[in-house]
C-alpha cells in the first residue's frame, strides 16, 4: 500500500516524458492556477467558517433545535440528531464531530447511531460545496441550486431515519 503514491507519481512522470511534455513546467503552471483559484475562493471560505463559528457560539443553533424538538418527536425523528442534521449542510467538520459524539454516547449499533451514520453518509455539505465550486467559476446566482440542495439534504435525513426504522427494527 505504501508504494501506490510513488508508482502513481512515477507513472505520471513516465507518461509525460513519453509524450515529450515539460513535466515540471506543467506542474508549475497547474500550481499557479491552483493558487489563483484559492485566492478567488478564500473570502467565501473564511465567511463560511466565521458564520459556522457564530452559529455555534451564539446559541442560535441550540435554540433552533429546541424549537424543532416537539415536531421531531411527533414525526419520529430523534431529537438527538437535530444538531448534526442542521449543521451538516453548513460544516462537514462540525457535523462529523457531532456524529462522533452521537456514536460515542449511543453506540454505532443503536437506532440513533445508525440513523446518524445514514444521515452523515447521505447528506452533503451544501453551503461549502456551493461556495467553493460556484465561486471558482464565478457563478453568483445560487438560489435554485441552494433550494434544491437543501431539499435533498432534508429528504435524505428524513428517509435515512425511515430506512433505518424499516430495515433495522426488530
Amino acid at each position: 500500500m505504501e508504494y501506490v503514491m510513488p508508482i502513481l507519481m512515477g507513472s505520471v512522470l513516465l507518461y509525460g516524458l513519453m509524450r515529450k511534455v515539460a513535466v515540471f513546467d506543467a506542474f508549475v503552471a497547474g500550481a499557479k492556477e491552483g493558487m489563483k483559484i484559492l485566492y478567488d475562493i478564500a473570502p467565501t471560505l473564511i465567511a463560511l467558517i466565521v458564520g459556522v463559528s457564530m452559529l455555534k457560539s451564539s446559541g442560535v443553533m441550540g435554540a433552533f433545535c429546541e424549537l424543532l424538538s416537539p415536531l421531531c418527536e411527533k414525526i419520529g425523528f430523534p431529537k438527538e440528531l437535530l444538531p448534526m442534521t442542521l449543521l451538516r449542510p453548513v460544516s462537514g467538520g462540525s457535523s462529523t464531530a457531532l456524529l462522533s459524539d452521537v456514536l460515542k454516547n449511543y453506540g454505532p449499533d443503536s437506532f440513533i447511531g445508525r440513523c446518524a451514520s445514514v444521515i452523515a453518509g447521505s447528506t452533503e455539505t451544501t453551503f461549502y460545496a456551493i461556495s467553493v465550486y460556484f465561486s471558482a467559476v464565478n457563478i453568483k446566482k445560487i438560489r435554485h441550486t441552494l433550494f434544491a440542495s437543501l431539499m435533498a439534504d432534508f429528504t435524505a435525513a428524513v428517509l435515512g431515519v425511515l430506512s433505518v426504522n424499516l430495515f433495522f427494527s426488530q
